[in-house]
């Protein structure tokens, strides 16, 4: 695909993630089997399939048989099959494994993986399918028809300084028109987001919520933990916010661990990465990481809303599947075979659509009837209030969880709602004497077992072009310094896990937000957590963020 003409293809699919490569397989299947001849043009972000995928991972297999059903089970790149697993309630010394499997959290038959292994295996299987891939093309644009319609996409302009002049290098993006254009962007992404709020597709929803996870991955002494153990966390380092830990032992003596909790925390200097790194010296935990090395750091979102915050999933001339559209079932906190299922019940969809050669909403709102056929329904719905039953606090979180175990999920009191993360911060004078800030200020980094933000984005690989338009934007200049630096302390600087903000106190004692955006790992938890709408997570230039080999 070349820089400054116009594409023209059928199908546009925007992400290289589970959701989107699954769309594209079933798509060519499906074409194959109807005997028609059309275009699937996948593009991807990231400067290669998997550079920007982040995930545990813990995989339900079976969605893989029925996406492949041609495919030999043992082609693909699962690491280990998961063997036993625990669940430890830890204390700030102890520990007390709990007998039982919590509801909805077992692995039995599941496997430990690598997800952007298995989507450069899914990269092979669509191009061997017809499909075309191109990466390291970042879009920033939907195009719009005089009817709303989704037209197309563009991809964004590069050769561009960061105060926005053109250089010598200026090539203007790409125009790519499609029949029809499928979402597949990942976590809150930003085209979702924009064609969300433009044709208001969470009115009579609840706002969507999201955790946000960091994560490690490291080789240890052998012995250390097997291949296919894995331990779930609860309790230390907080109990006030949603949340736990999760350990995953590899082959080769590797181990995959990390730290997610929910962003609808009210204290502005709680720091998931921090509380991450702190968790980590735990004795239970820190005794299989001695001695051992750290390979790769990152860190994402995960949309927690579940059934009652999915927004309407079409448009004319759109679909969105995957973690864009919110599939992620909860408690188990697995979604990448609903991903997948989601990008098959696409393609269903779109088949339809190229045969009529109608793209309306009106034809795609089938997408919809896909979905509530599928497991996708099955395992969202009986959990539909799960997550927003935390927001009162763990205790009436743990007591909601119960009431929905024996009512199938409708619980005891109907639809639970949920707020904005960002609506749920409060101010800095209500945390004063009792900040997580406070509460921590004794903790140091060793840069053996635990590692501050600079160092962990070092292991994240993350490179940007700095002769650009930085692609985090402060809203509302004006206000930002009265509002999100002097009354709420300027929280991002606090929950960004790639030390990205800096608040710059200068000798008068004024203060000043700097944005390193260079460091940003794309986890877009600033979008999703500011106060007063006061960030924007925008595309940089294709190519540019983390360069996830292992993850």
């Amino acid at each position: 695909m070349n820089n400054n003409n116009i594409v023209k293809t059928d199908v546009l699919i925007i992400g290289g993630g589970p959701s989107g490569l699954a769309t594209a397989i079933r798509l060519a299947d499906l074409l194959k089997q109807k005997g028609l001849e059309k275009r699937i043009l996948l593009i991807e972000k990231g400067n290669s399939i998997g550079s920007h995928i982040l995930s545990g991972a813990i995989i339900k297999p079976k969605i893989f048989k029925d996406l492949l059903p041609d495919v030999d089970f043992s082609e693909i790149p699962f690491d280990t099959k998961v063997t036993k697993e625990s669940v430890m309630l830890l204390s700030k010394k102890g520990k007390f494994k709990i007998p039982f499997s919590p509801p909805y959290m077992g692995n039995k038959g599941n496997y430990c993986a690598s997800l952007g292994e298995i989507c450069r295996f899914l990269a092979k299987k669509a191009e061997e399918k017809g499909v075309e891939i191109y990466t390291g093309f970042a879009v920033n644009e939907l195009l719009y028809g005089e009817d709303g319609r989704v037209l197309g996409a563009k991809t964004i302009d590069t050769g561009i300084d960061h105060h926005g002049n053109k250089m010598e290098n200026f090539q203007e993006g790409s125009t790519i028109e499609s029949n029809l254009v499928i979402l597949a962007e990942g976590t809150r992404g930003n085209l979702t987001k924009i064609l969300i709020n433009k044709f208001a597709m969470q009115k009579g929803r609840n706002p969507q919520i999201y955790s946000l996870g960091c994560k490690e991955l490291w080789s240890v002494p052998e012995g250390r933990i097997k291949p296919g153990q894995v331990y779930n966390t609860m309790g230390f380092p907080t109990t006030k916010v949603f949340g736990g830990g999760f350990i995953y032992g590899l082959k080769d003596n590797k181990v995959a661990l990390g730290l997610a909790l929910g962003l609808d925390f009210a204290d502005p200097t709680f720091d998931t990465h921090k509380a991450f790194q702190i968790w980590k010296t735990h004795p239970f935990i820190a005794n299989i990481l001695k001695d051992g090395k750290l390979l790769e750091y990152g860190a994402k979102t995960m949309p927690e809303g579940g059934w009652y915050s999915l927004p309407s999933l079409f448009s004319d001339g759109v679909l969105i599947v995957g973690d864009s559209a919110g599939f992620l079932a909860m408690p188990a906190l697995k979604g990448i075979h609903l991903a997948i299922r989601s990008g098959m019940c696409a393609a269903e969809t779109a088949i339809i659509a190229l045969e009529k050669n109608d793209f309306s909403g009106m034809c795609l709102c089938e997408y919809e009837n896909y979905i509530k056929k599928s497991n996708i329904y099955k395992e969202l719905f009986p959990v539909r209030n799960f997550r927003q039953g935390f927001i009162n606090g763990l205790l009436a979180g743990f007591f909601n969880f119960g009431t929905q175990i024996v009512t199938c999920g409708a619980g005891f009191f109907g639809k639970l709602k949920t707020h904005h993360d960002s609506a749920v911060t409060k101010k800095l004078t209500k945390f004063r004497k009792n900040s997580f800030k406070e509460k921590t200020a004794y903790f140091e980094f060793d840069k053996t077992l635990t590692f501050d933000k600079a160092t962990d984005v070092y292991y994240s690989g993350t490179l940007h072009d700095e002769k650009q338009v930085p692609h985090l934007q402060v809203n509302n200049k004006e206000s930002y310094p009265t509002i999100n630096i002097k009354e709420y302390g300027a929280p991002c600087q606090f929950y960004c896990p790639a030390e990205v903000y800096e608040l710059h106190t200068d000798k008068t004692g004024h203060q000043e937000l700097r944005i390193h955006f260079e460091n940003c790992v794309h986890c877009k938890t600033c979008d999703i957590k500011e106060p007063a709408d006061g960030i924007t997570w925008n595309v940089p230039n294709g190519g540019n963020g983390p360069e996830y080999k292992y993850m």
